[in-house]
């Protein structure tokens, strides 16, 4: 075996890294460190590794030849059959429950429980504020513990906030409810992202993503129809939104009970992978150089993440598109100032979901199969939002069913949102570091979604041009970004290219002790060393 010369220019007392002949430790971070380069190195076997520093998944997708693809293929449908339907509900209940204060505004809670306008915007605004103050804790909670159990957790005191709403009375008991929503909802996208690069290629991320975010669309026809069911509901001591709030409550929690019994918290201890299909699972995605996961929180992750410049160009995108989510709890009340009655704008409301599913379903296929096309195909879902806004602004009044096209038309760039998620999943490597520019995103997602609902003033109704300009704007800024984010990284690819090949981390191994008590050694490879996209010069950013 060759001797190791790069890995051993740093030699310290205290690190988690053994050499074979020192007992000494060589910390992650000063390996290929030049700043003692001229120093004769001391030559060594090998270095071997504590666990914790390693992915979860080294030891049984190290060292292993190439997958068959009619296994792998075989694998990922089993897994697709296992966890994506269990994915797509949960993101379809999360949803509709996030926006019933919409439907409950049709079904009469701002009369039942005295609401200014102002006030019901800030039942908009806490979500948001919650889930902005408890999004970095979640994302550390979700690296400490098995992510399916926590979002479980999450889920389950979810639903009794929901159904809790039923008996609030004013503004007081509502904004306590939403508040708790939103910190629980912060584990749940934070969660799919880790999931999604967990058990799919790079390419299958683009795809799934697409697939359980699409899932809000089809939340929003169901909730329509749910919402037409409970205004038939006639009780003397119990309202139609009280009735919405107990039913999607009450479908939240046995979504968490289903939740914690069958969904897998890694491929590594999947219940429905045999242990041959568990190293498929995990060899399969060594292209993606990220690895599964890693238990174990680096502090220099996080500091990399919060100095790399896509983590915050990510992140304006993020707060520019999401100022006009604002629409998700206005949308019925503007619909309905077209001249809808409630029943009409109920059932109007379905169609919100249709554009929804059409246009995430054919945006992140089209950016699947063309390559490097995610900025450019997400630029494309864009325009017809700001057509959109256009006639929005300009129609004439009367002229309602031109108007309510005009909604459903801005509908269509939500595909831009999910492809930025599904593409800062794959552009970026290291377990802490991903967990942090999660964090970051979603962060900014919700401070755009905060700031959104303070645009809908009384004095701006009916025709709201102030807000609407606003959302123009944030369109036309989203796009820009989307083109930045892709000269950057792809002058970064360019860069890379270019450099010598870096064999820094190609000979670490970590130690076992066998059967027969001997210690063994077993090399792990580059893409389970969990290094950071920066850290490893074999990474190339998907455009």
């Amino acid at each position: 075996m060759r001797p190791i010369i790069r890995a051993y220019r740093l030699l310290l007392p205290n690190g988690p890294w053994r050499t074979a002949s020192s007992n000494h430790y060589l910390p992650l971070a000063t390996m290929g460190s030049s700043s003692e380069a001229s120093d004769e190195p001391k030559k060594h076997e090998f270095v071997a590794v504590s666990t914790k520093e390693v992915d979860t998944a080294a030891e049984i997708g190290s060292g292993e030849g190439p997958v068959d693809p009619a296994e792998a293929l075989r694998v990922r449908r089993k897994i697709d059959k296992h966890i994506l339907p269990l994915m797509c509900i949960l993101y379809w209940i999360q949803f509709m429950d996030k926006t019933t204060l919409g439907s409950a505004a049709i079904l009469g809670i701002r009369e039942s429980t005295h609401l200014t306008t102002n006030q019901y915007n800030w039942l908009g605004t806490i979500f948001y504020l919650s889930y902005l103050l408890f999004e970095f804790p979640q994302n550390l909670c979700l690296q400490r513990f098995p992510v399916g159990k926590w979002m479980s957790f999450n889920i389950s005191i979810w639903a009794v906030a929901l159904c809790s709403h039923a008996a609030c009375k004013n503004f007081a008991g509502l904004f306590v409810v939403r508040l708790i929503l939103g910190m629980c909802e912060g584990s749940i996208t934070a969660g799919f992202l880790i999931v999604s690069s967990m058990f799919y290629t790079r390419k299958e991320q683009t795809l799934r993503v697409g697939y359980w975010f699409l899932m809000n669309g089809t939340a929003q026809i169901i909730s329509g129809f749910i919402s037409f069911g409970a205004l038939h509901i006639k009780t003397p001591s119990f309202a139609p939104w009280q009735w919405l709030m107990i039913i999607t409550g009450t479908l939240t929690l046995l979504t968490a009970l289903g939740f914690w019994f069958l969904f897998p918290d890694s491929p590594t201890n999947a219940w429905f992978l045999t242990p041959a299909e568990r190293s498929v699972a995990v060899r399969r995605i060594k292209e993606n150089q990220t690895g599964v996961e890693n238990k174990h929180f680096k502090k220099e992750q996080m500091i990399e993440a919060l100095l790399d410049p896509k983590t915050w160009l990510f992140a304006l995108f993020s707060a520019f598109d999401n100022i006009p989510n604002s629409l998700t709890n206005q949308r019925q009340i503007i619909v309905a100032s077209f001249g809808f009655t409630p029943l009409q704008t109920t059932l109007l409301g379905c169609v919100d979901g249709v554009v929804e599913i059409v246009t995430i379903w054919t945006g992140v296929n089209l950016a699947a199969r063309i390559p490097n096309s995610i900025a450019y195909v997400g630029v494309l879902y864009m325009i017809p939002n700001l057509m959109g806004v256009f006639l929005i602004n300009f129609l004439p009044w009367s002229n309602k069913v031109g108007l309510l096209f005009s909604v459903w038309t801005t509908g269509v760039g939500t595909t831009g949102f999910v492809l930025s998620l599904s593409w800062l999943s794959n552009v970026t490597a290291g377990h802490t570091k991903r967990v942090t520019v999660n964090a970051v995103m979603l962060s900014a997602y919700c401070i755009g979604n905060a700031a959104g609902p303070f645009m809908w003033q009384q004095k701006y109704k009916p025709r709201n041009h102030v807000p609407w300009i606003i959302i123009g704007i944030c369109y036309a800024l989203c796009m820009s970004l989307l083109l930045t984010i892709r000269y950057v990284l792809s002058s970064e690819n360019k860069r890379r290219d270019n450099e010598p090949v870096d064999d820094t981390y190609d000979d670490v191994y970590i130690e076992k002790v066998g059967k027969d008590g001997q210690t063994e050694r077993i090399k792990v490879d580059k893409e389970f060393l969990d290094l950071t996209d920066i850290q490893n010069r074999d990474f190339r950013y998907v455009l």
